[in-house]
């Protein structure tokens, strides 16, 4: 709900009606300021479609995640300005970003020359991937900004979607090269940058920090079934799905204990890895970024034809029809 409010602070300060739009999920202004309250995906999905809608500003995500700066982050953005680097600030958000949202996870992806901060979607987000991505994005190289006093310069951002309108806008609160129609989302900085030191480095003030998000996240993981660990470990990992054994070893466990705690929970790996398959299978097909053949190579089938298979199973018809048929419904609703 912390960052429902944060769109609703959006939508005031440009004049939309706040009730109105929140009346359309059942919630009021009242709910904003339960804490406690856990928002499901589709809840948030219709939420972030009506702001749009309410709001008539497609670029809604940026201006959200221009408010997004350390502090709204709680103890992850208090441990991220305190630490001694960039490199560990950003070890930091990407350890502990579970405790501030479920939408995304992050990762860094060290190459010979750069340093890359991946976000990867834990669901598919279809129609709210832009506003959810460019304000994540945003949002966490405020953090970075704060935490470095402005020092560490970002050398490109990458969006997996097509460029809006509103690119010079984008260009302006993000300061950097845009890159859109990437295969990636997230952003790319020099690596020789992750060893510079922090001016505002407290070594006391990062400990006790990082050890409160530690704490909250052992919470988190505790209440968590063992299911849905895996699924969210497996969708993490979308550019190559981990074995059993090597899920297992993520995991802490063997692949015994993994095996055993899955069947407890009526689940197997196998059933959890064709689920994600199949979320992601339909999710790429809607979006037409790849064809057949590449999102059967990016959901790891090294013949197309295993894929094509799959998916006949699932959906009881071939993907080429199903991106037909999604493609036609796309149409219908943007004609009216």
């Amino acid at each position: 709900m912390q960052y429902v409010r944060h769109i609703a602070a959006q939508l005031r300060s440009s004049g939309a009606p706040v009730e109105r739009w929140l009346s359309l999920s059942q919630l009021s202004e009242s709910s904003l300021e339960d804490a406690t309250l856990a928002l499901p995906l589709p809840v948030l999905r219709q939420l972030v479609l009506d702001a749009l809608a309410v709001a008539r500003e497609p670029a809604l995500g940026l201006l959200v995640g221009e408010r997004l700066v350390a502090s709204t982050h709680g103890f992850v953005g208090y441990a991220a300005v305190s630490s001694g680097t960039i490199g560990e600030a950003l070890e930091v958000v990407t350890r502990f970003v579970g405790l501030r949202t479920t939408l995304f996870t992050i990762s860094l992806e060290r190459r010979r020359r750069e340093v890359r901060v991946r976000f990867e979607e834990t669901e598919p987000l279809g129609d709210i991937r832009r506003p959810v991505l460019e304000a994540g994005i945003l949002s966490v190289k405020n953090t970075l900004d704060s935490a470095s006093m402005g020092a560490c310069r970002i050398r490109q951002v990458a969006f997996p979607f097509e460029a809006p309108e509103y690119v010079a806008l984008a260009r302006e609160l993000l300061g950097c090269e845009l890159r859109y129609g990437a295969g990636w989302a997230g952003f790319s900085l020099p690596r020789e940058v992750m060893d510079a030191r922090l001016r505002q480095a407290d070594p006391a003030a990062f400990q006790e920090a990082a050890q409160i998000c530690q704490r909250e996240l052992d919470k988190l993981a505790a209440n968590e079934s063992v299911a849905a660990r895996v699924r969210r470990l497996l969708l993490s990992r979308q550019s190559g799905f981990p074995s059993l054994q090597v899920t297992a070893r993520l995991l802490h466990m063997t692949p015994r204990t993994l095996h055993r705690r899955l069947q407890a929970e009526r689940s197997s790996f196998r059933a959890l890895l064709e689920d994600v398959r199949r979320t992601l299978a339909v999710d790429h097909l809607k979006s037409a970024r790849f064809s057949v053949e590449e999102v059967a190579y990016r959901l790891g089938y090294s013949d197309p034809a295993n894929f094509r298979r799959a998916f006949k199973r699932w959906e009881s018809i071939p993907p080429s029809v199903y991106r037909a048929r999604a493609r036609a419904a796309d149409e219908r609703v943007q004609g009216g």
